[in-house]
């Protein structure tokens, strides 16, 4: 326009963002973000040793009987799998095969946790990737309808089933989904019957039902985050402006208003595919499904302290990378 001033963004504006000094407060952040995160899968690993360690009984405990072994046979176990050690002394050790990489053996001694834990992560990996795939498309997709659409008929519907699916507890919805679909009408199994150690291929159609409970629930969450995310943005003083503009409604929404909208469900999005990478226990124990979330209570049933560790870390891994991703 005559007579206003514009300011190009030329080399001498720009090199500031690509200037090493620049890029040293974020490496120094990130730095402090990965120093954080080895404390935080440390501390977690420590806690759910110390957790397991004070259950009455062990591993020896609940293979022999608590009620039938007597002491000579339960010190014989336990010099056998090697528990008379200090809990401190065994710690370290697997501390620091887990360090390099060796997560060890099982209770017995005999099986490699590495081999135990590869079936039933990639397990969780397919559920969580095919919960993924549906769940988090349809809750972008409702959660910008229904905030375009404030207080009108989409959004009442969407939001009161949307409430519906968050507060109903999980278990309760698996259940009513195995009634309908698996008893009543007969089309999708009830529980999962494959092996663990199965292909990928072999989980379908036993794991579209726990993809249907795992959906509609990541899908409420991250639906009502874009909803208030949508509704905050179009009512800020910019989109007002561009309003007052001129500027074509739906180019403001796509090119100004729905990247801005979308940022804070970043977050949620990575805390909800970390609870789904970790092993969902309630689903995989409704639906007998072979995953990490199934495997971490039954080897807490077999005080089968080295998995329960090597899970613990695992978990507490997942969810510091998927946060340092997501910031």
């Amino acid at each position: 326009e005559p007579g206003t001033t514009r300011v190009c963004a030329g080399p001498s504006a720009l090199s500031e963002y690509f200037h090493p000094s620049g890029r040293q407060p974020m490496l120094m952040m990130l730095i402090r973000r990965i120093m954080l995160g080895i404390v935080t899968v440390s501390l977690v690993s420590l806690i759910i040793f110390a957790g397991v360690e004070i259950l009455p009984g062990d591993a020896c405990t609940q293979y022999l009987g608590e009620y039938q072994a007597d002491d000579e046979l339960l010190a014989q176990c336990r010099k056998d799998l090697d528990l008379n050690r200090p809990a401190l002394e065994r710690f370290q050790e697997w501390a620091g095969g887990a360090v390099t990489g060796d997560l060890g053996t099982a209770v017995d001694g005999k099986t490699k946790i590495s081999t135990i834990v590869g079936d039933r992560l990639k397990n969780s990996l397919l559920l969580a990737f095919c919960a993924m795939i549906v769940g988090v498309p349809l809750a972008l997709l409702l959660g910008v309808i229904t905030g375009l659409w404030r207080d009108r008929k989409p959004d009442l519907i969407a939001s009161t089933l949307a409430i519906f699916a968050m507060t109903i507890p999980e278990f309760v919805s698996a259940t009513l989904l195995i009634l309908i679909f698996s008893i009543w009408l007969g089309w999708l199994p009830g529980i999962v019957l494959t092996s663990a150690s199965a292909p990928a291929s072999e989980f379908f159609p036993e794991i579209l039902l726990p993809v249907i409970v795992l959906s509609l629930v990541m899908c409420a969450h991250i639906m009502r985050m874009v909803r208030s995310s949508v509704i905050e943005v179009m009512e800020s003083d910019y989109v007002q402006m561009a309003t007052l503009k001129g500027v074509p409604y739906w180019r403001m929404v796509f090119s100004h208003a729905l990247p801005n909208a979308l940022l804070p469900a970043i977050n949620v999005v990575a805390l909800t595919i970390a609870w789904l990478l970790g092993g969902v226990v309630v689903i995989e124990v409704v639906f007998n499904y072979p995953g990490l979330g199934r495997l971490m209570i039954d080897s807490i049933s077999d005080r089968d302290l080295p998995v329960v560790q090597s899970i613990a870390l695992i978990v507490a891994s997942i969810y510091v990378c998927v946060n340092l991703a997501a910031d």
